[in-house]
């Protein structure tokens, strides 16, 4: 007999289990409901926000000017790009030290075939995107199917990637493609003019991304309330959408003031957040890794291929690798055996820091971003300041230290 597949079913359970939903709550209470669901995601935004004040002090201004803000997301679109399948990766319970060989290795691929053999780059970036789905089939099988632990796999793909990376790129491969070196350096055709020197094209992107999350927001609300879920008071939705509203107009303007406009790079980071947030929120197989990191016992007993889901987020998580390594060998704009070193560092930093459990089960893509984010702005605000790299290095460790320390605490306070 098969077993039943409902996660929904199970968390309507809690929630009824809980007494949410019953009776009619006070105006305070859904606020105080309100606040408790979301502090972990307003206070990463808060120490994003005091992080990037900080800087914008120490440095004299520098840290907004239009072309370091563009400067800031070209040079961290990598991280953003391996946190977003770092964070999936932990949430279901496991862990990923491979990422930085694997970026290191597929770019080597991808100079290698477009400078010595000739071969077109978008060939070369469809070839690339087919090694690291290969390589994640080679991780998943090892994890899921061998059921050796994620830390060994991944340690040996480690060494093994940085190994072949040194055999294959033995010195640096220069001479791509302009239109190839474009993607990390290059920004959107300016079709639509300026408007007083603001980009026309940024502007009209920036507006139409305050129209989506407005929608989205409002939609998902009515349809929660529809559902019969909690919904956040009318009064915090409306200033939440102020915020970010503003937040997001004022991003828009400074890259719209920039040399540049709006980086391709800003485009794929974008289609990257917009889809695994869909997949994660809204999709079964979102839930499923869900299920799997939060209780393995209870996943299996619900009927959740637990192989599947393992295996699948390794294949993605190869996907992504491959998609960075694009990123920063266009960025670099030459293929070198060092590339990608400590990649991984930065991706698990940016989970965790992102608000990313260490026992699994609890993370978000938007969490993922804005610990990234926060890294990038931690990089580019000490280089401004001409912090020495090795103090650089220990500072991020802190914060990372710091960011596990607030999650465990919390925990525990919350099962007190």
């Amino acid at each position: 007999m098969s077993q039943p597949t409902d996660i929904t079913s199970v968390e309507r359970g809690a929630e009824r289990a809980s007494g949410r939903g019953q009776g009619t709550p006070t105006a305070g209470a859904r606020l105080r409901d309100s606040l408790g669901r979301n502090l972990r995601q307003y206070g990463i935004l808060a120490a994003l926000v005091a992080i990037i004040v900080f800087f914008q002090v120490l440095t004299g201004g520098l840290l907004l000017a239009p072309n370091n803000v563009a400067s800031l997301i070209q040079q961290n679109a990598y991280v953003m790009i391996l946190a977003v399948g770092m964070v999936m990766i932990i949430i279901a319970r496991h862990i990923d030290l491979s990422v930085g060989s694997i970026v290191g290795f597929v770019g080597g691929v991808i100079g290698l075939l477009v400078v010595n053999s000739g071969v077109p780059w978008p060939v070369a970036v469809l070839v690339a995107i087919v090694i690291g789905l290969l390589i994640g089939c080679w991780q998943g099988f090892w994890v899921a199917i061998m059921e050796i632990p994620a830390f060994i796999v991944t340690l040996g793909s480690m060494l093994i990637f940085r190994g072949l990376t040194v055999v294959l790129v033995q010195r640096t491969v220069s001479g791509l493609p302009p239109a190839f070196v474009s993607i990390a350096n290059g920004s959107l055709p300016a079709w639509l003019g300026y408007l007083k020197n603001y980009d026309g094209v940024t502007i009209l992107i920036g507006l139409l991304a305050i129209a989506g999350l407005v929608l989205t927001q409002l939609r998902a609300r009515r349809r929660n309330r529809a559902a019969g879920r909690a919904v956040d008071p009318a009064g915090v939705v409306a200033a939440r959408l102020l915020v970010f509203a503003a937040a997001i107009g004022f991003f828009t303007m400074l890259l719209a003031y920039s040399a540049g406009g709006t980086p391709i790079v800003l485009v794929i980071v974008g289609a990257v957040i917009l889809i695994y947030s869909f997949v994660m929120n809204k999709s079964v197989f979102g839930r499923h890794i869900y299920a799997v990191g939060g209780n393995l016992k209870a996943a299996r007993l619900s009927g959740v291929n637990v192989r599947r889901v393992d295996f699948l987020v390794f294949v993605n998580m190869g996907f992504l690798a491959s998609l960075a390594a694009i990123v920063t060998t266009s960025r670099a704009g030459a293929a070198v055996s060092t590339a990608g070193n400590l990649y991984e560092m930065d991706a698990i930093a940016a989970a965790y820091i992102g608000g990313a459990a260490v026992s699994g089960g609890v993370g978000r893509v938007s969490g993922a971003i804005i610990g990234a984010l926060i890294m990038g702005v931690l990089n580019m605000g000490l280089s401004i300041m001409a912090v020495d790299s090795a103090w650089q290095q220990a500072i991020k460790g802190l914060v990372l230290v710091l960011a596990v320390a607030v999650d465990i605490v919390g925990k525990r306070r919350s099962t007190a």
